[in-house]
């Protein structure tokens, strides 16, 4: 299974939507709380300027946000890339 990071904030409403799609499909995430401002920086280069969150990556590839995620799941692609 691709290692899957997941940028967040403890307040954002399709941060838990992420997460909890991932807790369905029973997949391992680390969870990174950009709160801190070094780690938004630090996320927002990663993700190519994006500065909303959730920002999603599996393995290195960079998913996006909640909607991008859900997408490729509605699609049936999203397991594919998880696998």
């Amino acid at each position: 299974m691709s290692k899957v990071q997941i940028y967040t904030t403890n307040w954002c409403p399709y941060c838990n939507a992420a997460k909890s799609l991932l807790d369905e499909k029973g997949v391992p995430y680390d969870e990174i709380d950009v709160t801190e401002p070094s780690l938004r920086d630090a996320m927002v280069q990663r993700a190519h300027g994006r500065r909303t969150v959730p920002q999603i990556f599996v393995g290195e590839m960079h998913v996006g946000g909640y909607d991008d995620m859900a997408a490729l799941d509605r699609r049936g692609q999203l397991d594919q890339l998880l696998a």
